[in-house]
């Protein structure tokens, strides 16, 4: 096959979580692990870190990467959903898989996929071990695509678990209490395996303290550790000052400019200081990483700045605590207008989401060429019900456009919503 038929063999054979929502979901682990022992348990063969959360798992995930890259390391990272291209989940020192690479994966395990009808996501995961053991990599970074428990990522024992936060997200499947939600994400804790907790929750830090004493897993809380302050945005670059009780005030520089990233720096910072006697890194590859996050790893749709005049920024959030870090972004900035690009996919709480949404800004509704995405007119038809107004569009492009006709240059466009309507943005 070549790499278009490859995938194109995937999506029509494969379950996918992006277009079908939980149905798409194989409870269990059974169809990785049988994946996995056909390809010799590649699982087995690199070491890694496992990163899990609500919000910020991607972003905490493309720094690590990125320090650990400035610091020499080989490294490997795999993270979900893709934007643009189906290669960018599985990288290299930054580089995503080559297309050859998947279109040979595919073909070799033709009959393997036909024989255990995994779900598309088992099968990238297994795609994703299966390159890393053959790279020789120092250190993978893997990111959970759902929950924790039941997610096949979860058969790796990496050398630290990280958990960014806790919120409501996927509560038809992961549980409907901040606890319960908890509860599934911490299942990514090993026995004796570290477990850094980035931000001091009062009803889920319970649930992580019993499970880590059970499992006999060092517990650290990031937030508790380190103290990460913003100092406004340079050059690009996001100015922060980080302090903790072992160490003199540090400056940094992000390029990941959206305010909500401080918390994700924290939990990189405390995972990186854990992992010191094993990966040691240096303030200077920590400063060089963080302030190329985006040139290092190539991650995409984080507070991105598309244009100026007037500011166009796209940013993934898509629930209601990513939504409400976003808007305290945007509440530091200064602009005339407020214009949002917005689509939402069926299967979320929208009245929560809709309700976050402020009632000054003109709404430009759309919709991914998705079957999970709301049908636009649904979503303006919700939305004016709760306050929020503005006209729908058969897409993001369409609604771009519109919104940017009707601009002021001292406004300000925001798209967000949905990570699949962003990814079909052309200028992306």
């Amino acid at each position: 096959m070549q790499y278009q038929e490859a995938l194109d063999y995937l999506y029509s054979r494969l379950p996918v979580f992006h277009r079908i929502g939980a149905k798409a979901l194989k409870p269990g682990l059974t169809n990785t692990l049988r994946l996995c022992e056909a390809l010799g348990n590649p699982q087995h063969q690199f070491n890694s870190i496992h990163v899990a959360g609500t919000n910020g798992k991607g972003s905490t995930s493309h720094m690590l990467a990125a320090v650990y890259q400035s610091a020499g390391y080989r490294v490997g990272l795999y993270t979900s959903p893709h934007l643009k291209s189906f290669t960018e989940r599985i990288r290299l020192n930054g580089q995503p898989i080559a297309e050859e690479e998947v279109a040979a994966f595919v073909t070799a395990n033709q009959a393997l996929i036909e024989t255990i009808e995994p779900s598309f996501f088992e099968l990238t995961v297994a795609m994703a071990f299966d390159y890393f053991a053959r790279q020789q990599l120092d250190v993978a970074i893997i990111e959970v695509g759902l929950g924790g428990r039941l997610d096949s990522t979860n058969v790796i024992t990496p050398l630290a678990s990280v958990i960014t936060n806790i919120g409501y997200d996927h509560t038809d499947v992961l549980g409907d209490t901040l606890p319960q939600i908890a509860r599934e994400k911490a299942g990514i804790i090993k026995p004796g395996v570290p477990v850094i907790v980035g931000e001091t929750q009062a009803e889920t830090i319970p649930v992580f303290t019993d499970i880590a004493n059970l499992l006999n897993a060092p517990l650290t809380i990031a937030d508790q550790q380190y103290l990460v302050e913003q100092d406004g945005v340079s050059e690009g670059l996001r100015q922060l000052r980080v302090r903790n009780d072992t160490a003199p005030t540090r400056s940094l520089s992000l390029d990941l400019t959206g305010g909500y990233q401080l918390r994700n720096v924290a939990t990189v910072l405390a995972t990186i200081a854990v992992l010191q006697p094993i990966w040691p890194v240096s303030i200077e590859a920590i400063e060089n990483g963080l302030r190329s996050v985006v040139s290092l790893t190539g991650l995409k749709g984080r507070f991105q700045m598309l244009r100026q005049e007037p500011r166009v920024i796209v940013d993934t959030a898509h629930n209601k605590p990513g939504l409400e870090a976003l808007f305290a972004t945007l509440q530091t900035m200064s602009f005339a207008s407020l214009r949002m690009v917005i689509g939402l996919v069926a299967d979320k709480d929208r009245t929560s989401v809709l309700l976050t949404l402020p009632t000054s800004a003109t709404y430009y509704f759309c919709q991914a060429d998705s079957p999970r995405s709301l049908p636009a007119e649904t979503l303006q038809a919700e939305a004016q019900v709760l306050g929020r107004f503005g006209a729908y569009y058969k897409d993001v492009n369409s609604a771009l456009q519109a919104a940017l006709q009707e601009a002021s240059p001292n406004d300000l466009v925001v798209v967000t919503g949905s990570n699949y309507h962003i990814a079909e943005l052309i200028d992306l």
